[in-house]
């Protein structure tokens, strides 16, 4: 059994289209029924972290997959002896060291941090209609988790019930349901992050936000993202839609008001339009430029009452990463968010998705490299997320670990969106009267679903544990994607706390790049972590000679 291969049988996993190294389908369908590990994690919990039919198997590792440089061919260290880490007034002995006491909390930000319950957060979400439908999950998901969840941009500008007055926004129900569905369930721990591009900022968004919601929203400026190297697009089959998205300021492509258009829409020549965002600084040719714009943009967030702000960068070049780092940490940024290329999108050019950019774990590699050079000159980093084809818990771990001490979250994608679909397409088959508010595919449960039970408390691992926190009065109004959610975020943190406790780490904060090696040599060279025989081997051969 390969990672690689579209079938687990150990897990009884499959994939439904062809796997990527995060272990998704490269297209993933919110309509599909199953089940890869996310999907089927999303549902077991953490009992999908040991092989299947516990007393009549016995299962083996095949380690084949460590070909060239991708975060696979990364492996985890594990130590025999130690513990790092333990919580205060806990001593160090076998009763307290247990996987289940591993410290997992994390926190970004300066004058005013954010604790996060998991380092996870999730990757922008913002115009693509499938982030629409399934907010409610998504974000009440996040909330009841303790992670932080973002806003993509352009969600203002696509919302037909938005108003703008003299060019700025005045009314905005879709953000407002957005950032109001997060701060329901929030506990103190998260935080909703609201991204703005070009347009957003053209049309007002952040003082609609900040004149709204004061300091419970954190502000997210964006360069780029690793799935395109352009802005944002979605797509559209209405004439009208495509006209008001025009008159909103947007590229349109075709162009809806040329008649020779519209008269092929009306044949079915053309049925759809591409709706896409500017690119940034376009009036801008020098790096010192950019510097000036860029702190400009960030005084006047600071000017307009914001106490976190946070970046976006997408997978550019070594001048543009060096510069997110450089300029991110001048201006005291609460986080950067590194994409690589390998990320996910709603919408993107399929051939630049593949084609374009530094892959993740190469300008993982490099941000992390230009960090320490920041640090050994005394100067204080921003706290970073990596983003960029993550999926699993050892992916957690391994990014982790390869950008400490400076990286703080991991960014998952599509792979934590995975539960949305998932939990609202059960909804709607159990709970027909309510299938199209949710906006499930299902008419009838799959025997995936149905061999795990037939109602939600039997069908979700995490139920009661949700249940539990919000009340046997409130769970009734959790949407079945949350709990969902709820299930798979158990799932990582169960497995990354095995992780760290074999790697003798039990708070996640003393992680760090000596409990990764390489695999092969080219990791090696252009990672800079240690080839996997090369680690320890000095010690080794001192106890040898002793």
């Amino acid at each position: 059994m390969s990672q690689w291969s579209k079938n687990n049988d150990v897990l009884s996993t499959m994939n439904r289209g062809n796997p990527c190294e995060s272990g998704l389908c490269t297209l993933c369908r919110a309509d599909c029924s199953g089940k890869c590990e996310t999907w089927l994690s999303s549902l077991k919990g953490r009992s999908l972290l040991y092989p299947r039919d516990f007393g009549t198997v016995t299962a083996g590792s095949n380690n084949t997959c460590h070909v060239g440089v991708s975060y696979n061919s990364l492996r985890i260290q594990g130590y025999n002896y130690g513990a790092d880490g333990m919580a205060q007034g806990l001593s160090s002995n076998p009763d307290n060291c247990l996987f289940t006491k591993v410290n997992l909390e994390t926190s970004f930000g300066n004058e005013d941090p954010v604790k996060c319950r998991l380092p996870l957060m999730t990757g922008a979400l913002g115009s693509t209609f499938i982030a629409a439908k399934y907010w409610d999950s998504f974000a009440i998901g996040g909330s009841l988790a303790g992670i932080p969840v973002v806003v993509g941009e352009n969600v203002v500008g696509v919302d037909r019930q938005s108003k703008l007055t003299g060019k700025k926004i005045t009314k905005a129900p879709e953000l407002d349901r957005r950032v109001e569905t997060y701060l329901r369930y929030h506990d103190g721990y998260g935080a909703i992050i609201v991204q703005m591009n070009v347009e957003d900022t053209r049309n007002g968004v952040a003082e609609y936000v900040i004149n709204r919601y004061g300091d419970k929203v954190c502000m997210e400026l964006k360069w780029g993202q690793g799935a395109k190297n352009i802005g944002g697009e979605i797509e559209v089959d209405s004439l009208e839609y495509a006209q008001f998205l025009k008159n909103r300021g947007y590229l349109v492509d075709p162009d809806p008001e040329d008649p020779k258009v519209q008269h092929a829409f009306k044949s079915g020549a053309v049925r759809s339009f591409a709706r896409h965002s500017r690119l940034g600084y376009t009036d801008l040719s020098s790096e010192a430029q950019v510097q000036e714009n860029f702190m400009q943009s960030v005084a006047h967030l600071r000017k307009l009452g914001y106490k976190r702000i946070s970046l976006k960068t997408g997978s550019y070049g070594m001048e543009a990463l060096a510069m997110s780092i450089k300029y991110a940490s001048d201006a005291n940024l609460d986080l950067l968010t590194i994409d690589g290329s390998g990320g996910g999108t709603g919408m993107s050019p399929w051939n630049m998705m593949e084609t374009w950019g530094v892959p993740s774990i190469l300008l993982h590699a490099k941000a992390r490299e230009y960090a320490a050079l920041l640090a050994a000159r005394g100067r204080k980093v921003v706290d970073m997320s990596f983003a960029g084809g993550f999926a699993r818990e050892d992916h957690v771990f391994k990014a982790m670990a390869l950008g400490a001490p400076f990286v703080k979250l991991i960014c998952m994608g599509r792979a934590i969106m995975i539960p949305g679909f998932l939990g609202a397409n059960i909804e709607g088959a159990l709970h027909p009267e309510r299938k199209a508010q949710v906006h499930g595919n299902w008419d009838i449960i799959p025997k995936a679903v149905s061999d795990l039970g037939k109602s939600p408390e039997q069908i979700f691992a995490c139920y009661e544990d949700v249940k539990k926190k919000v009340g046997s009065k409130e769970i009734k109004n959790i949407p079945y994607g949350a709990i969902a959610f709820c299930t798979l975020a158990d799932k990582l943190a169960a497995g990354l706390q095995q992780l760290l406790a074999g790697a003798r780490r039990f708070n996640l904060n003393d992680l760090a790049r000596c409990d990764i090696s390489a695999a092969n040599r080219e990791t090696a060279l252009e990672t800079g972590v240690g080839f996997i025989t090369d680690v320890q081997d000095e010690t080794a051969k001192k106890i040898l000679e002793a």
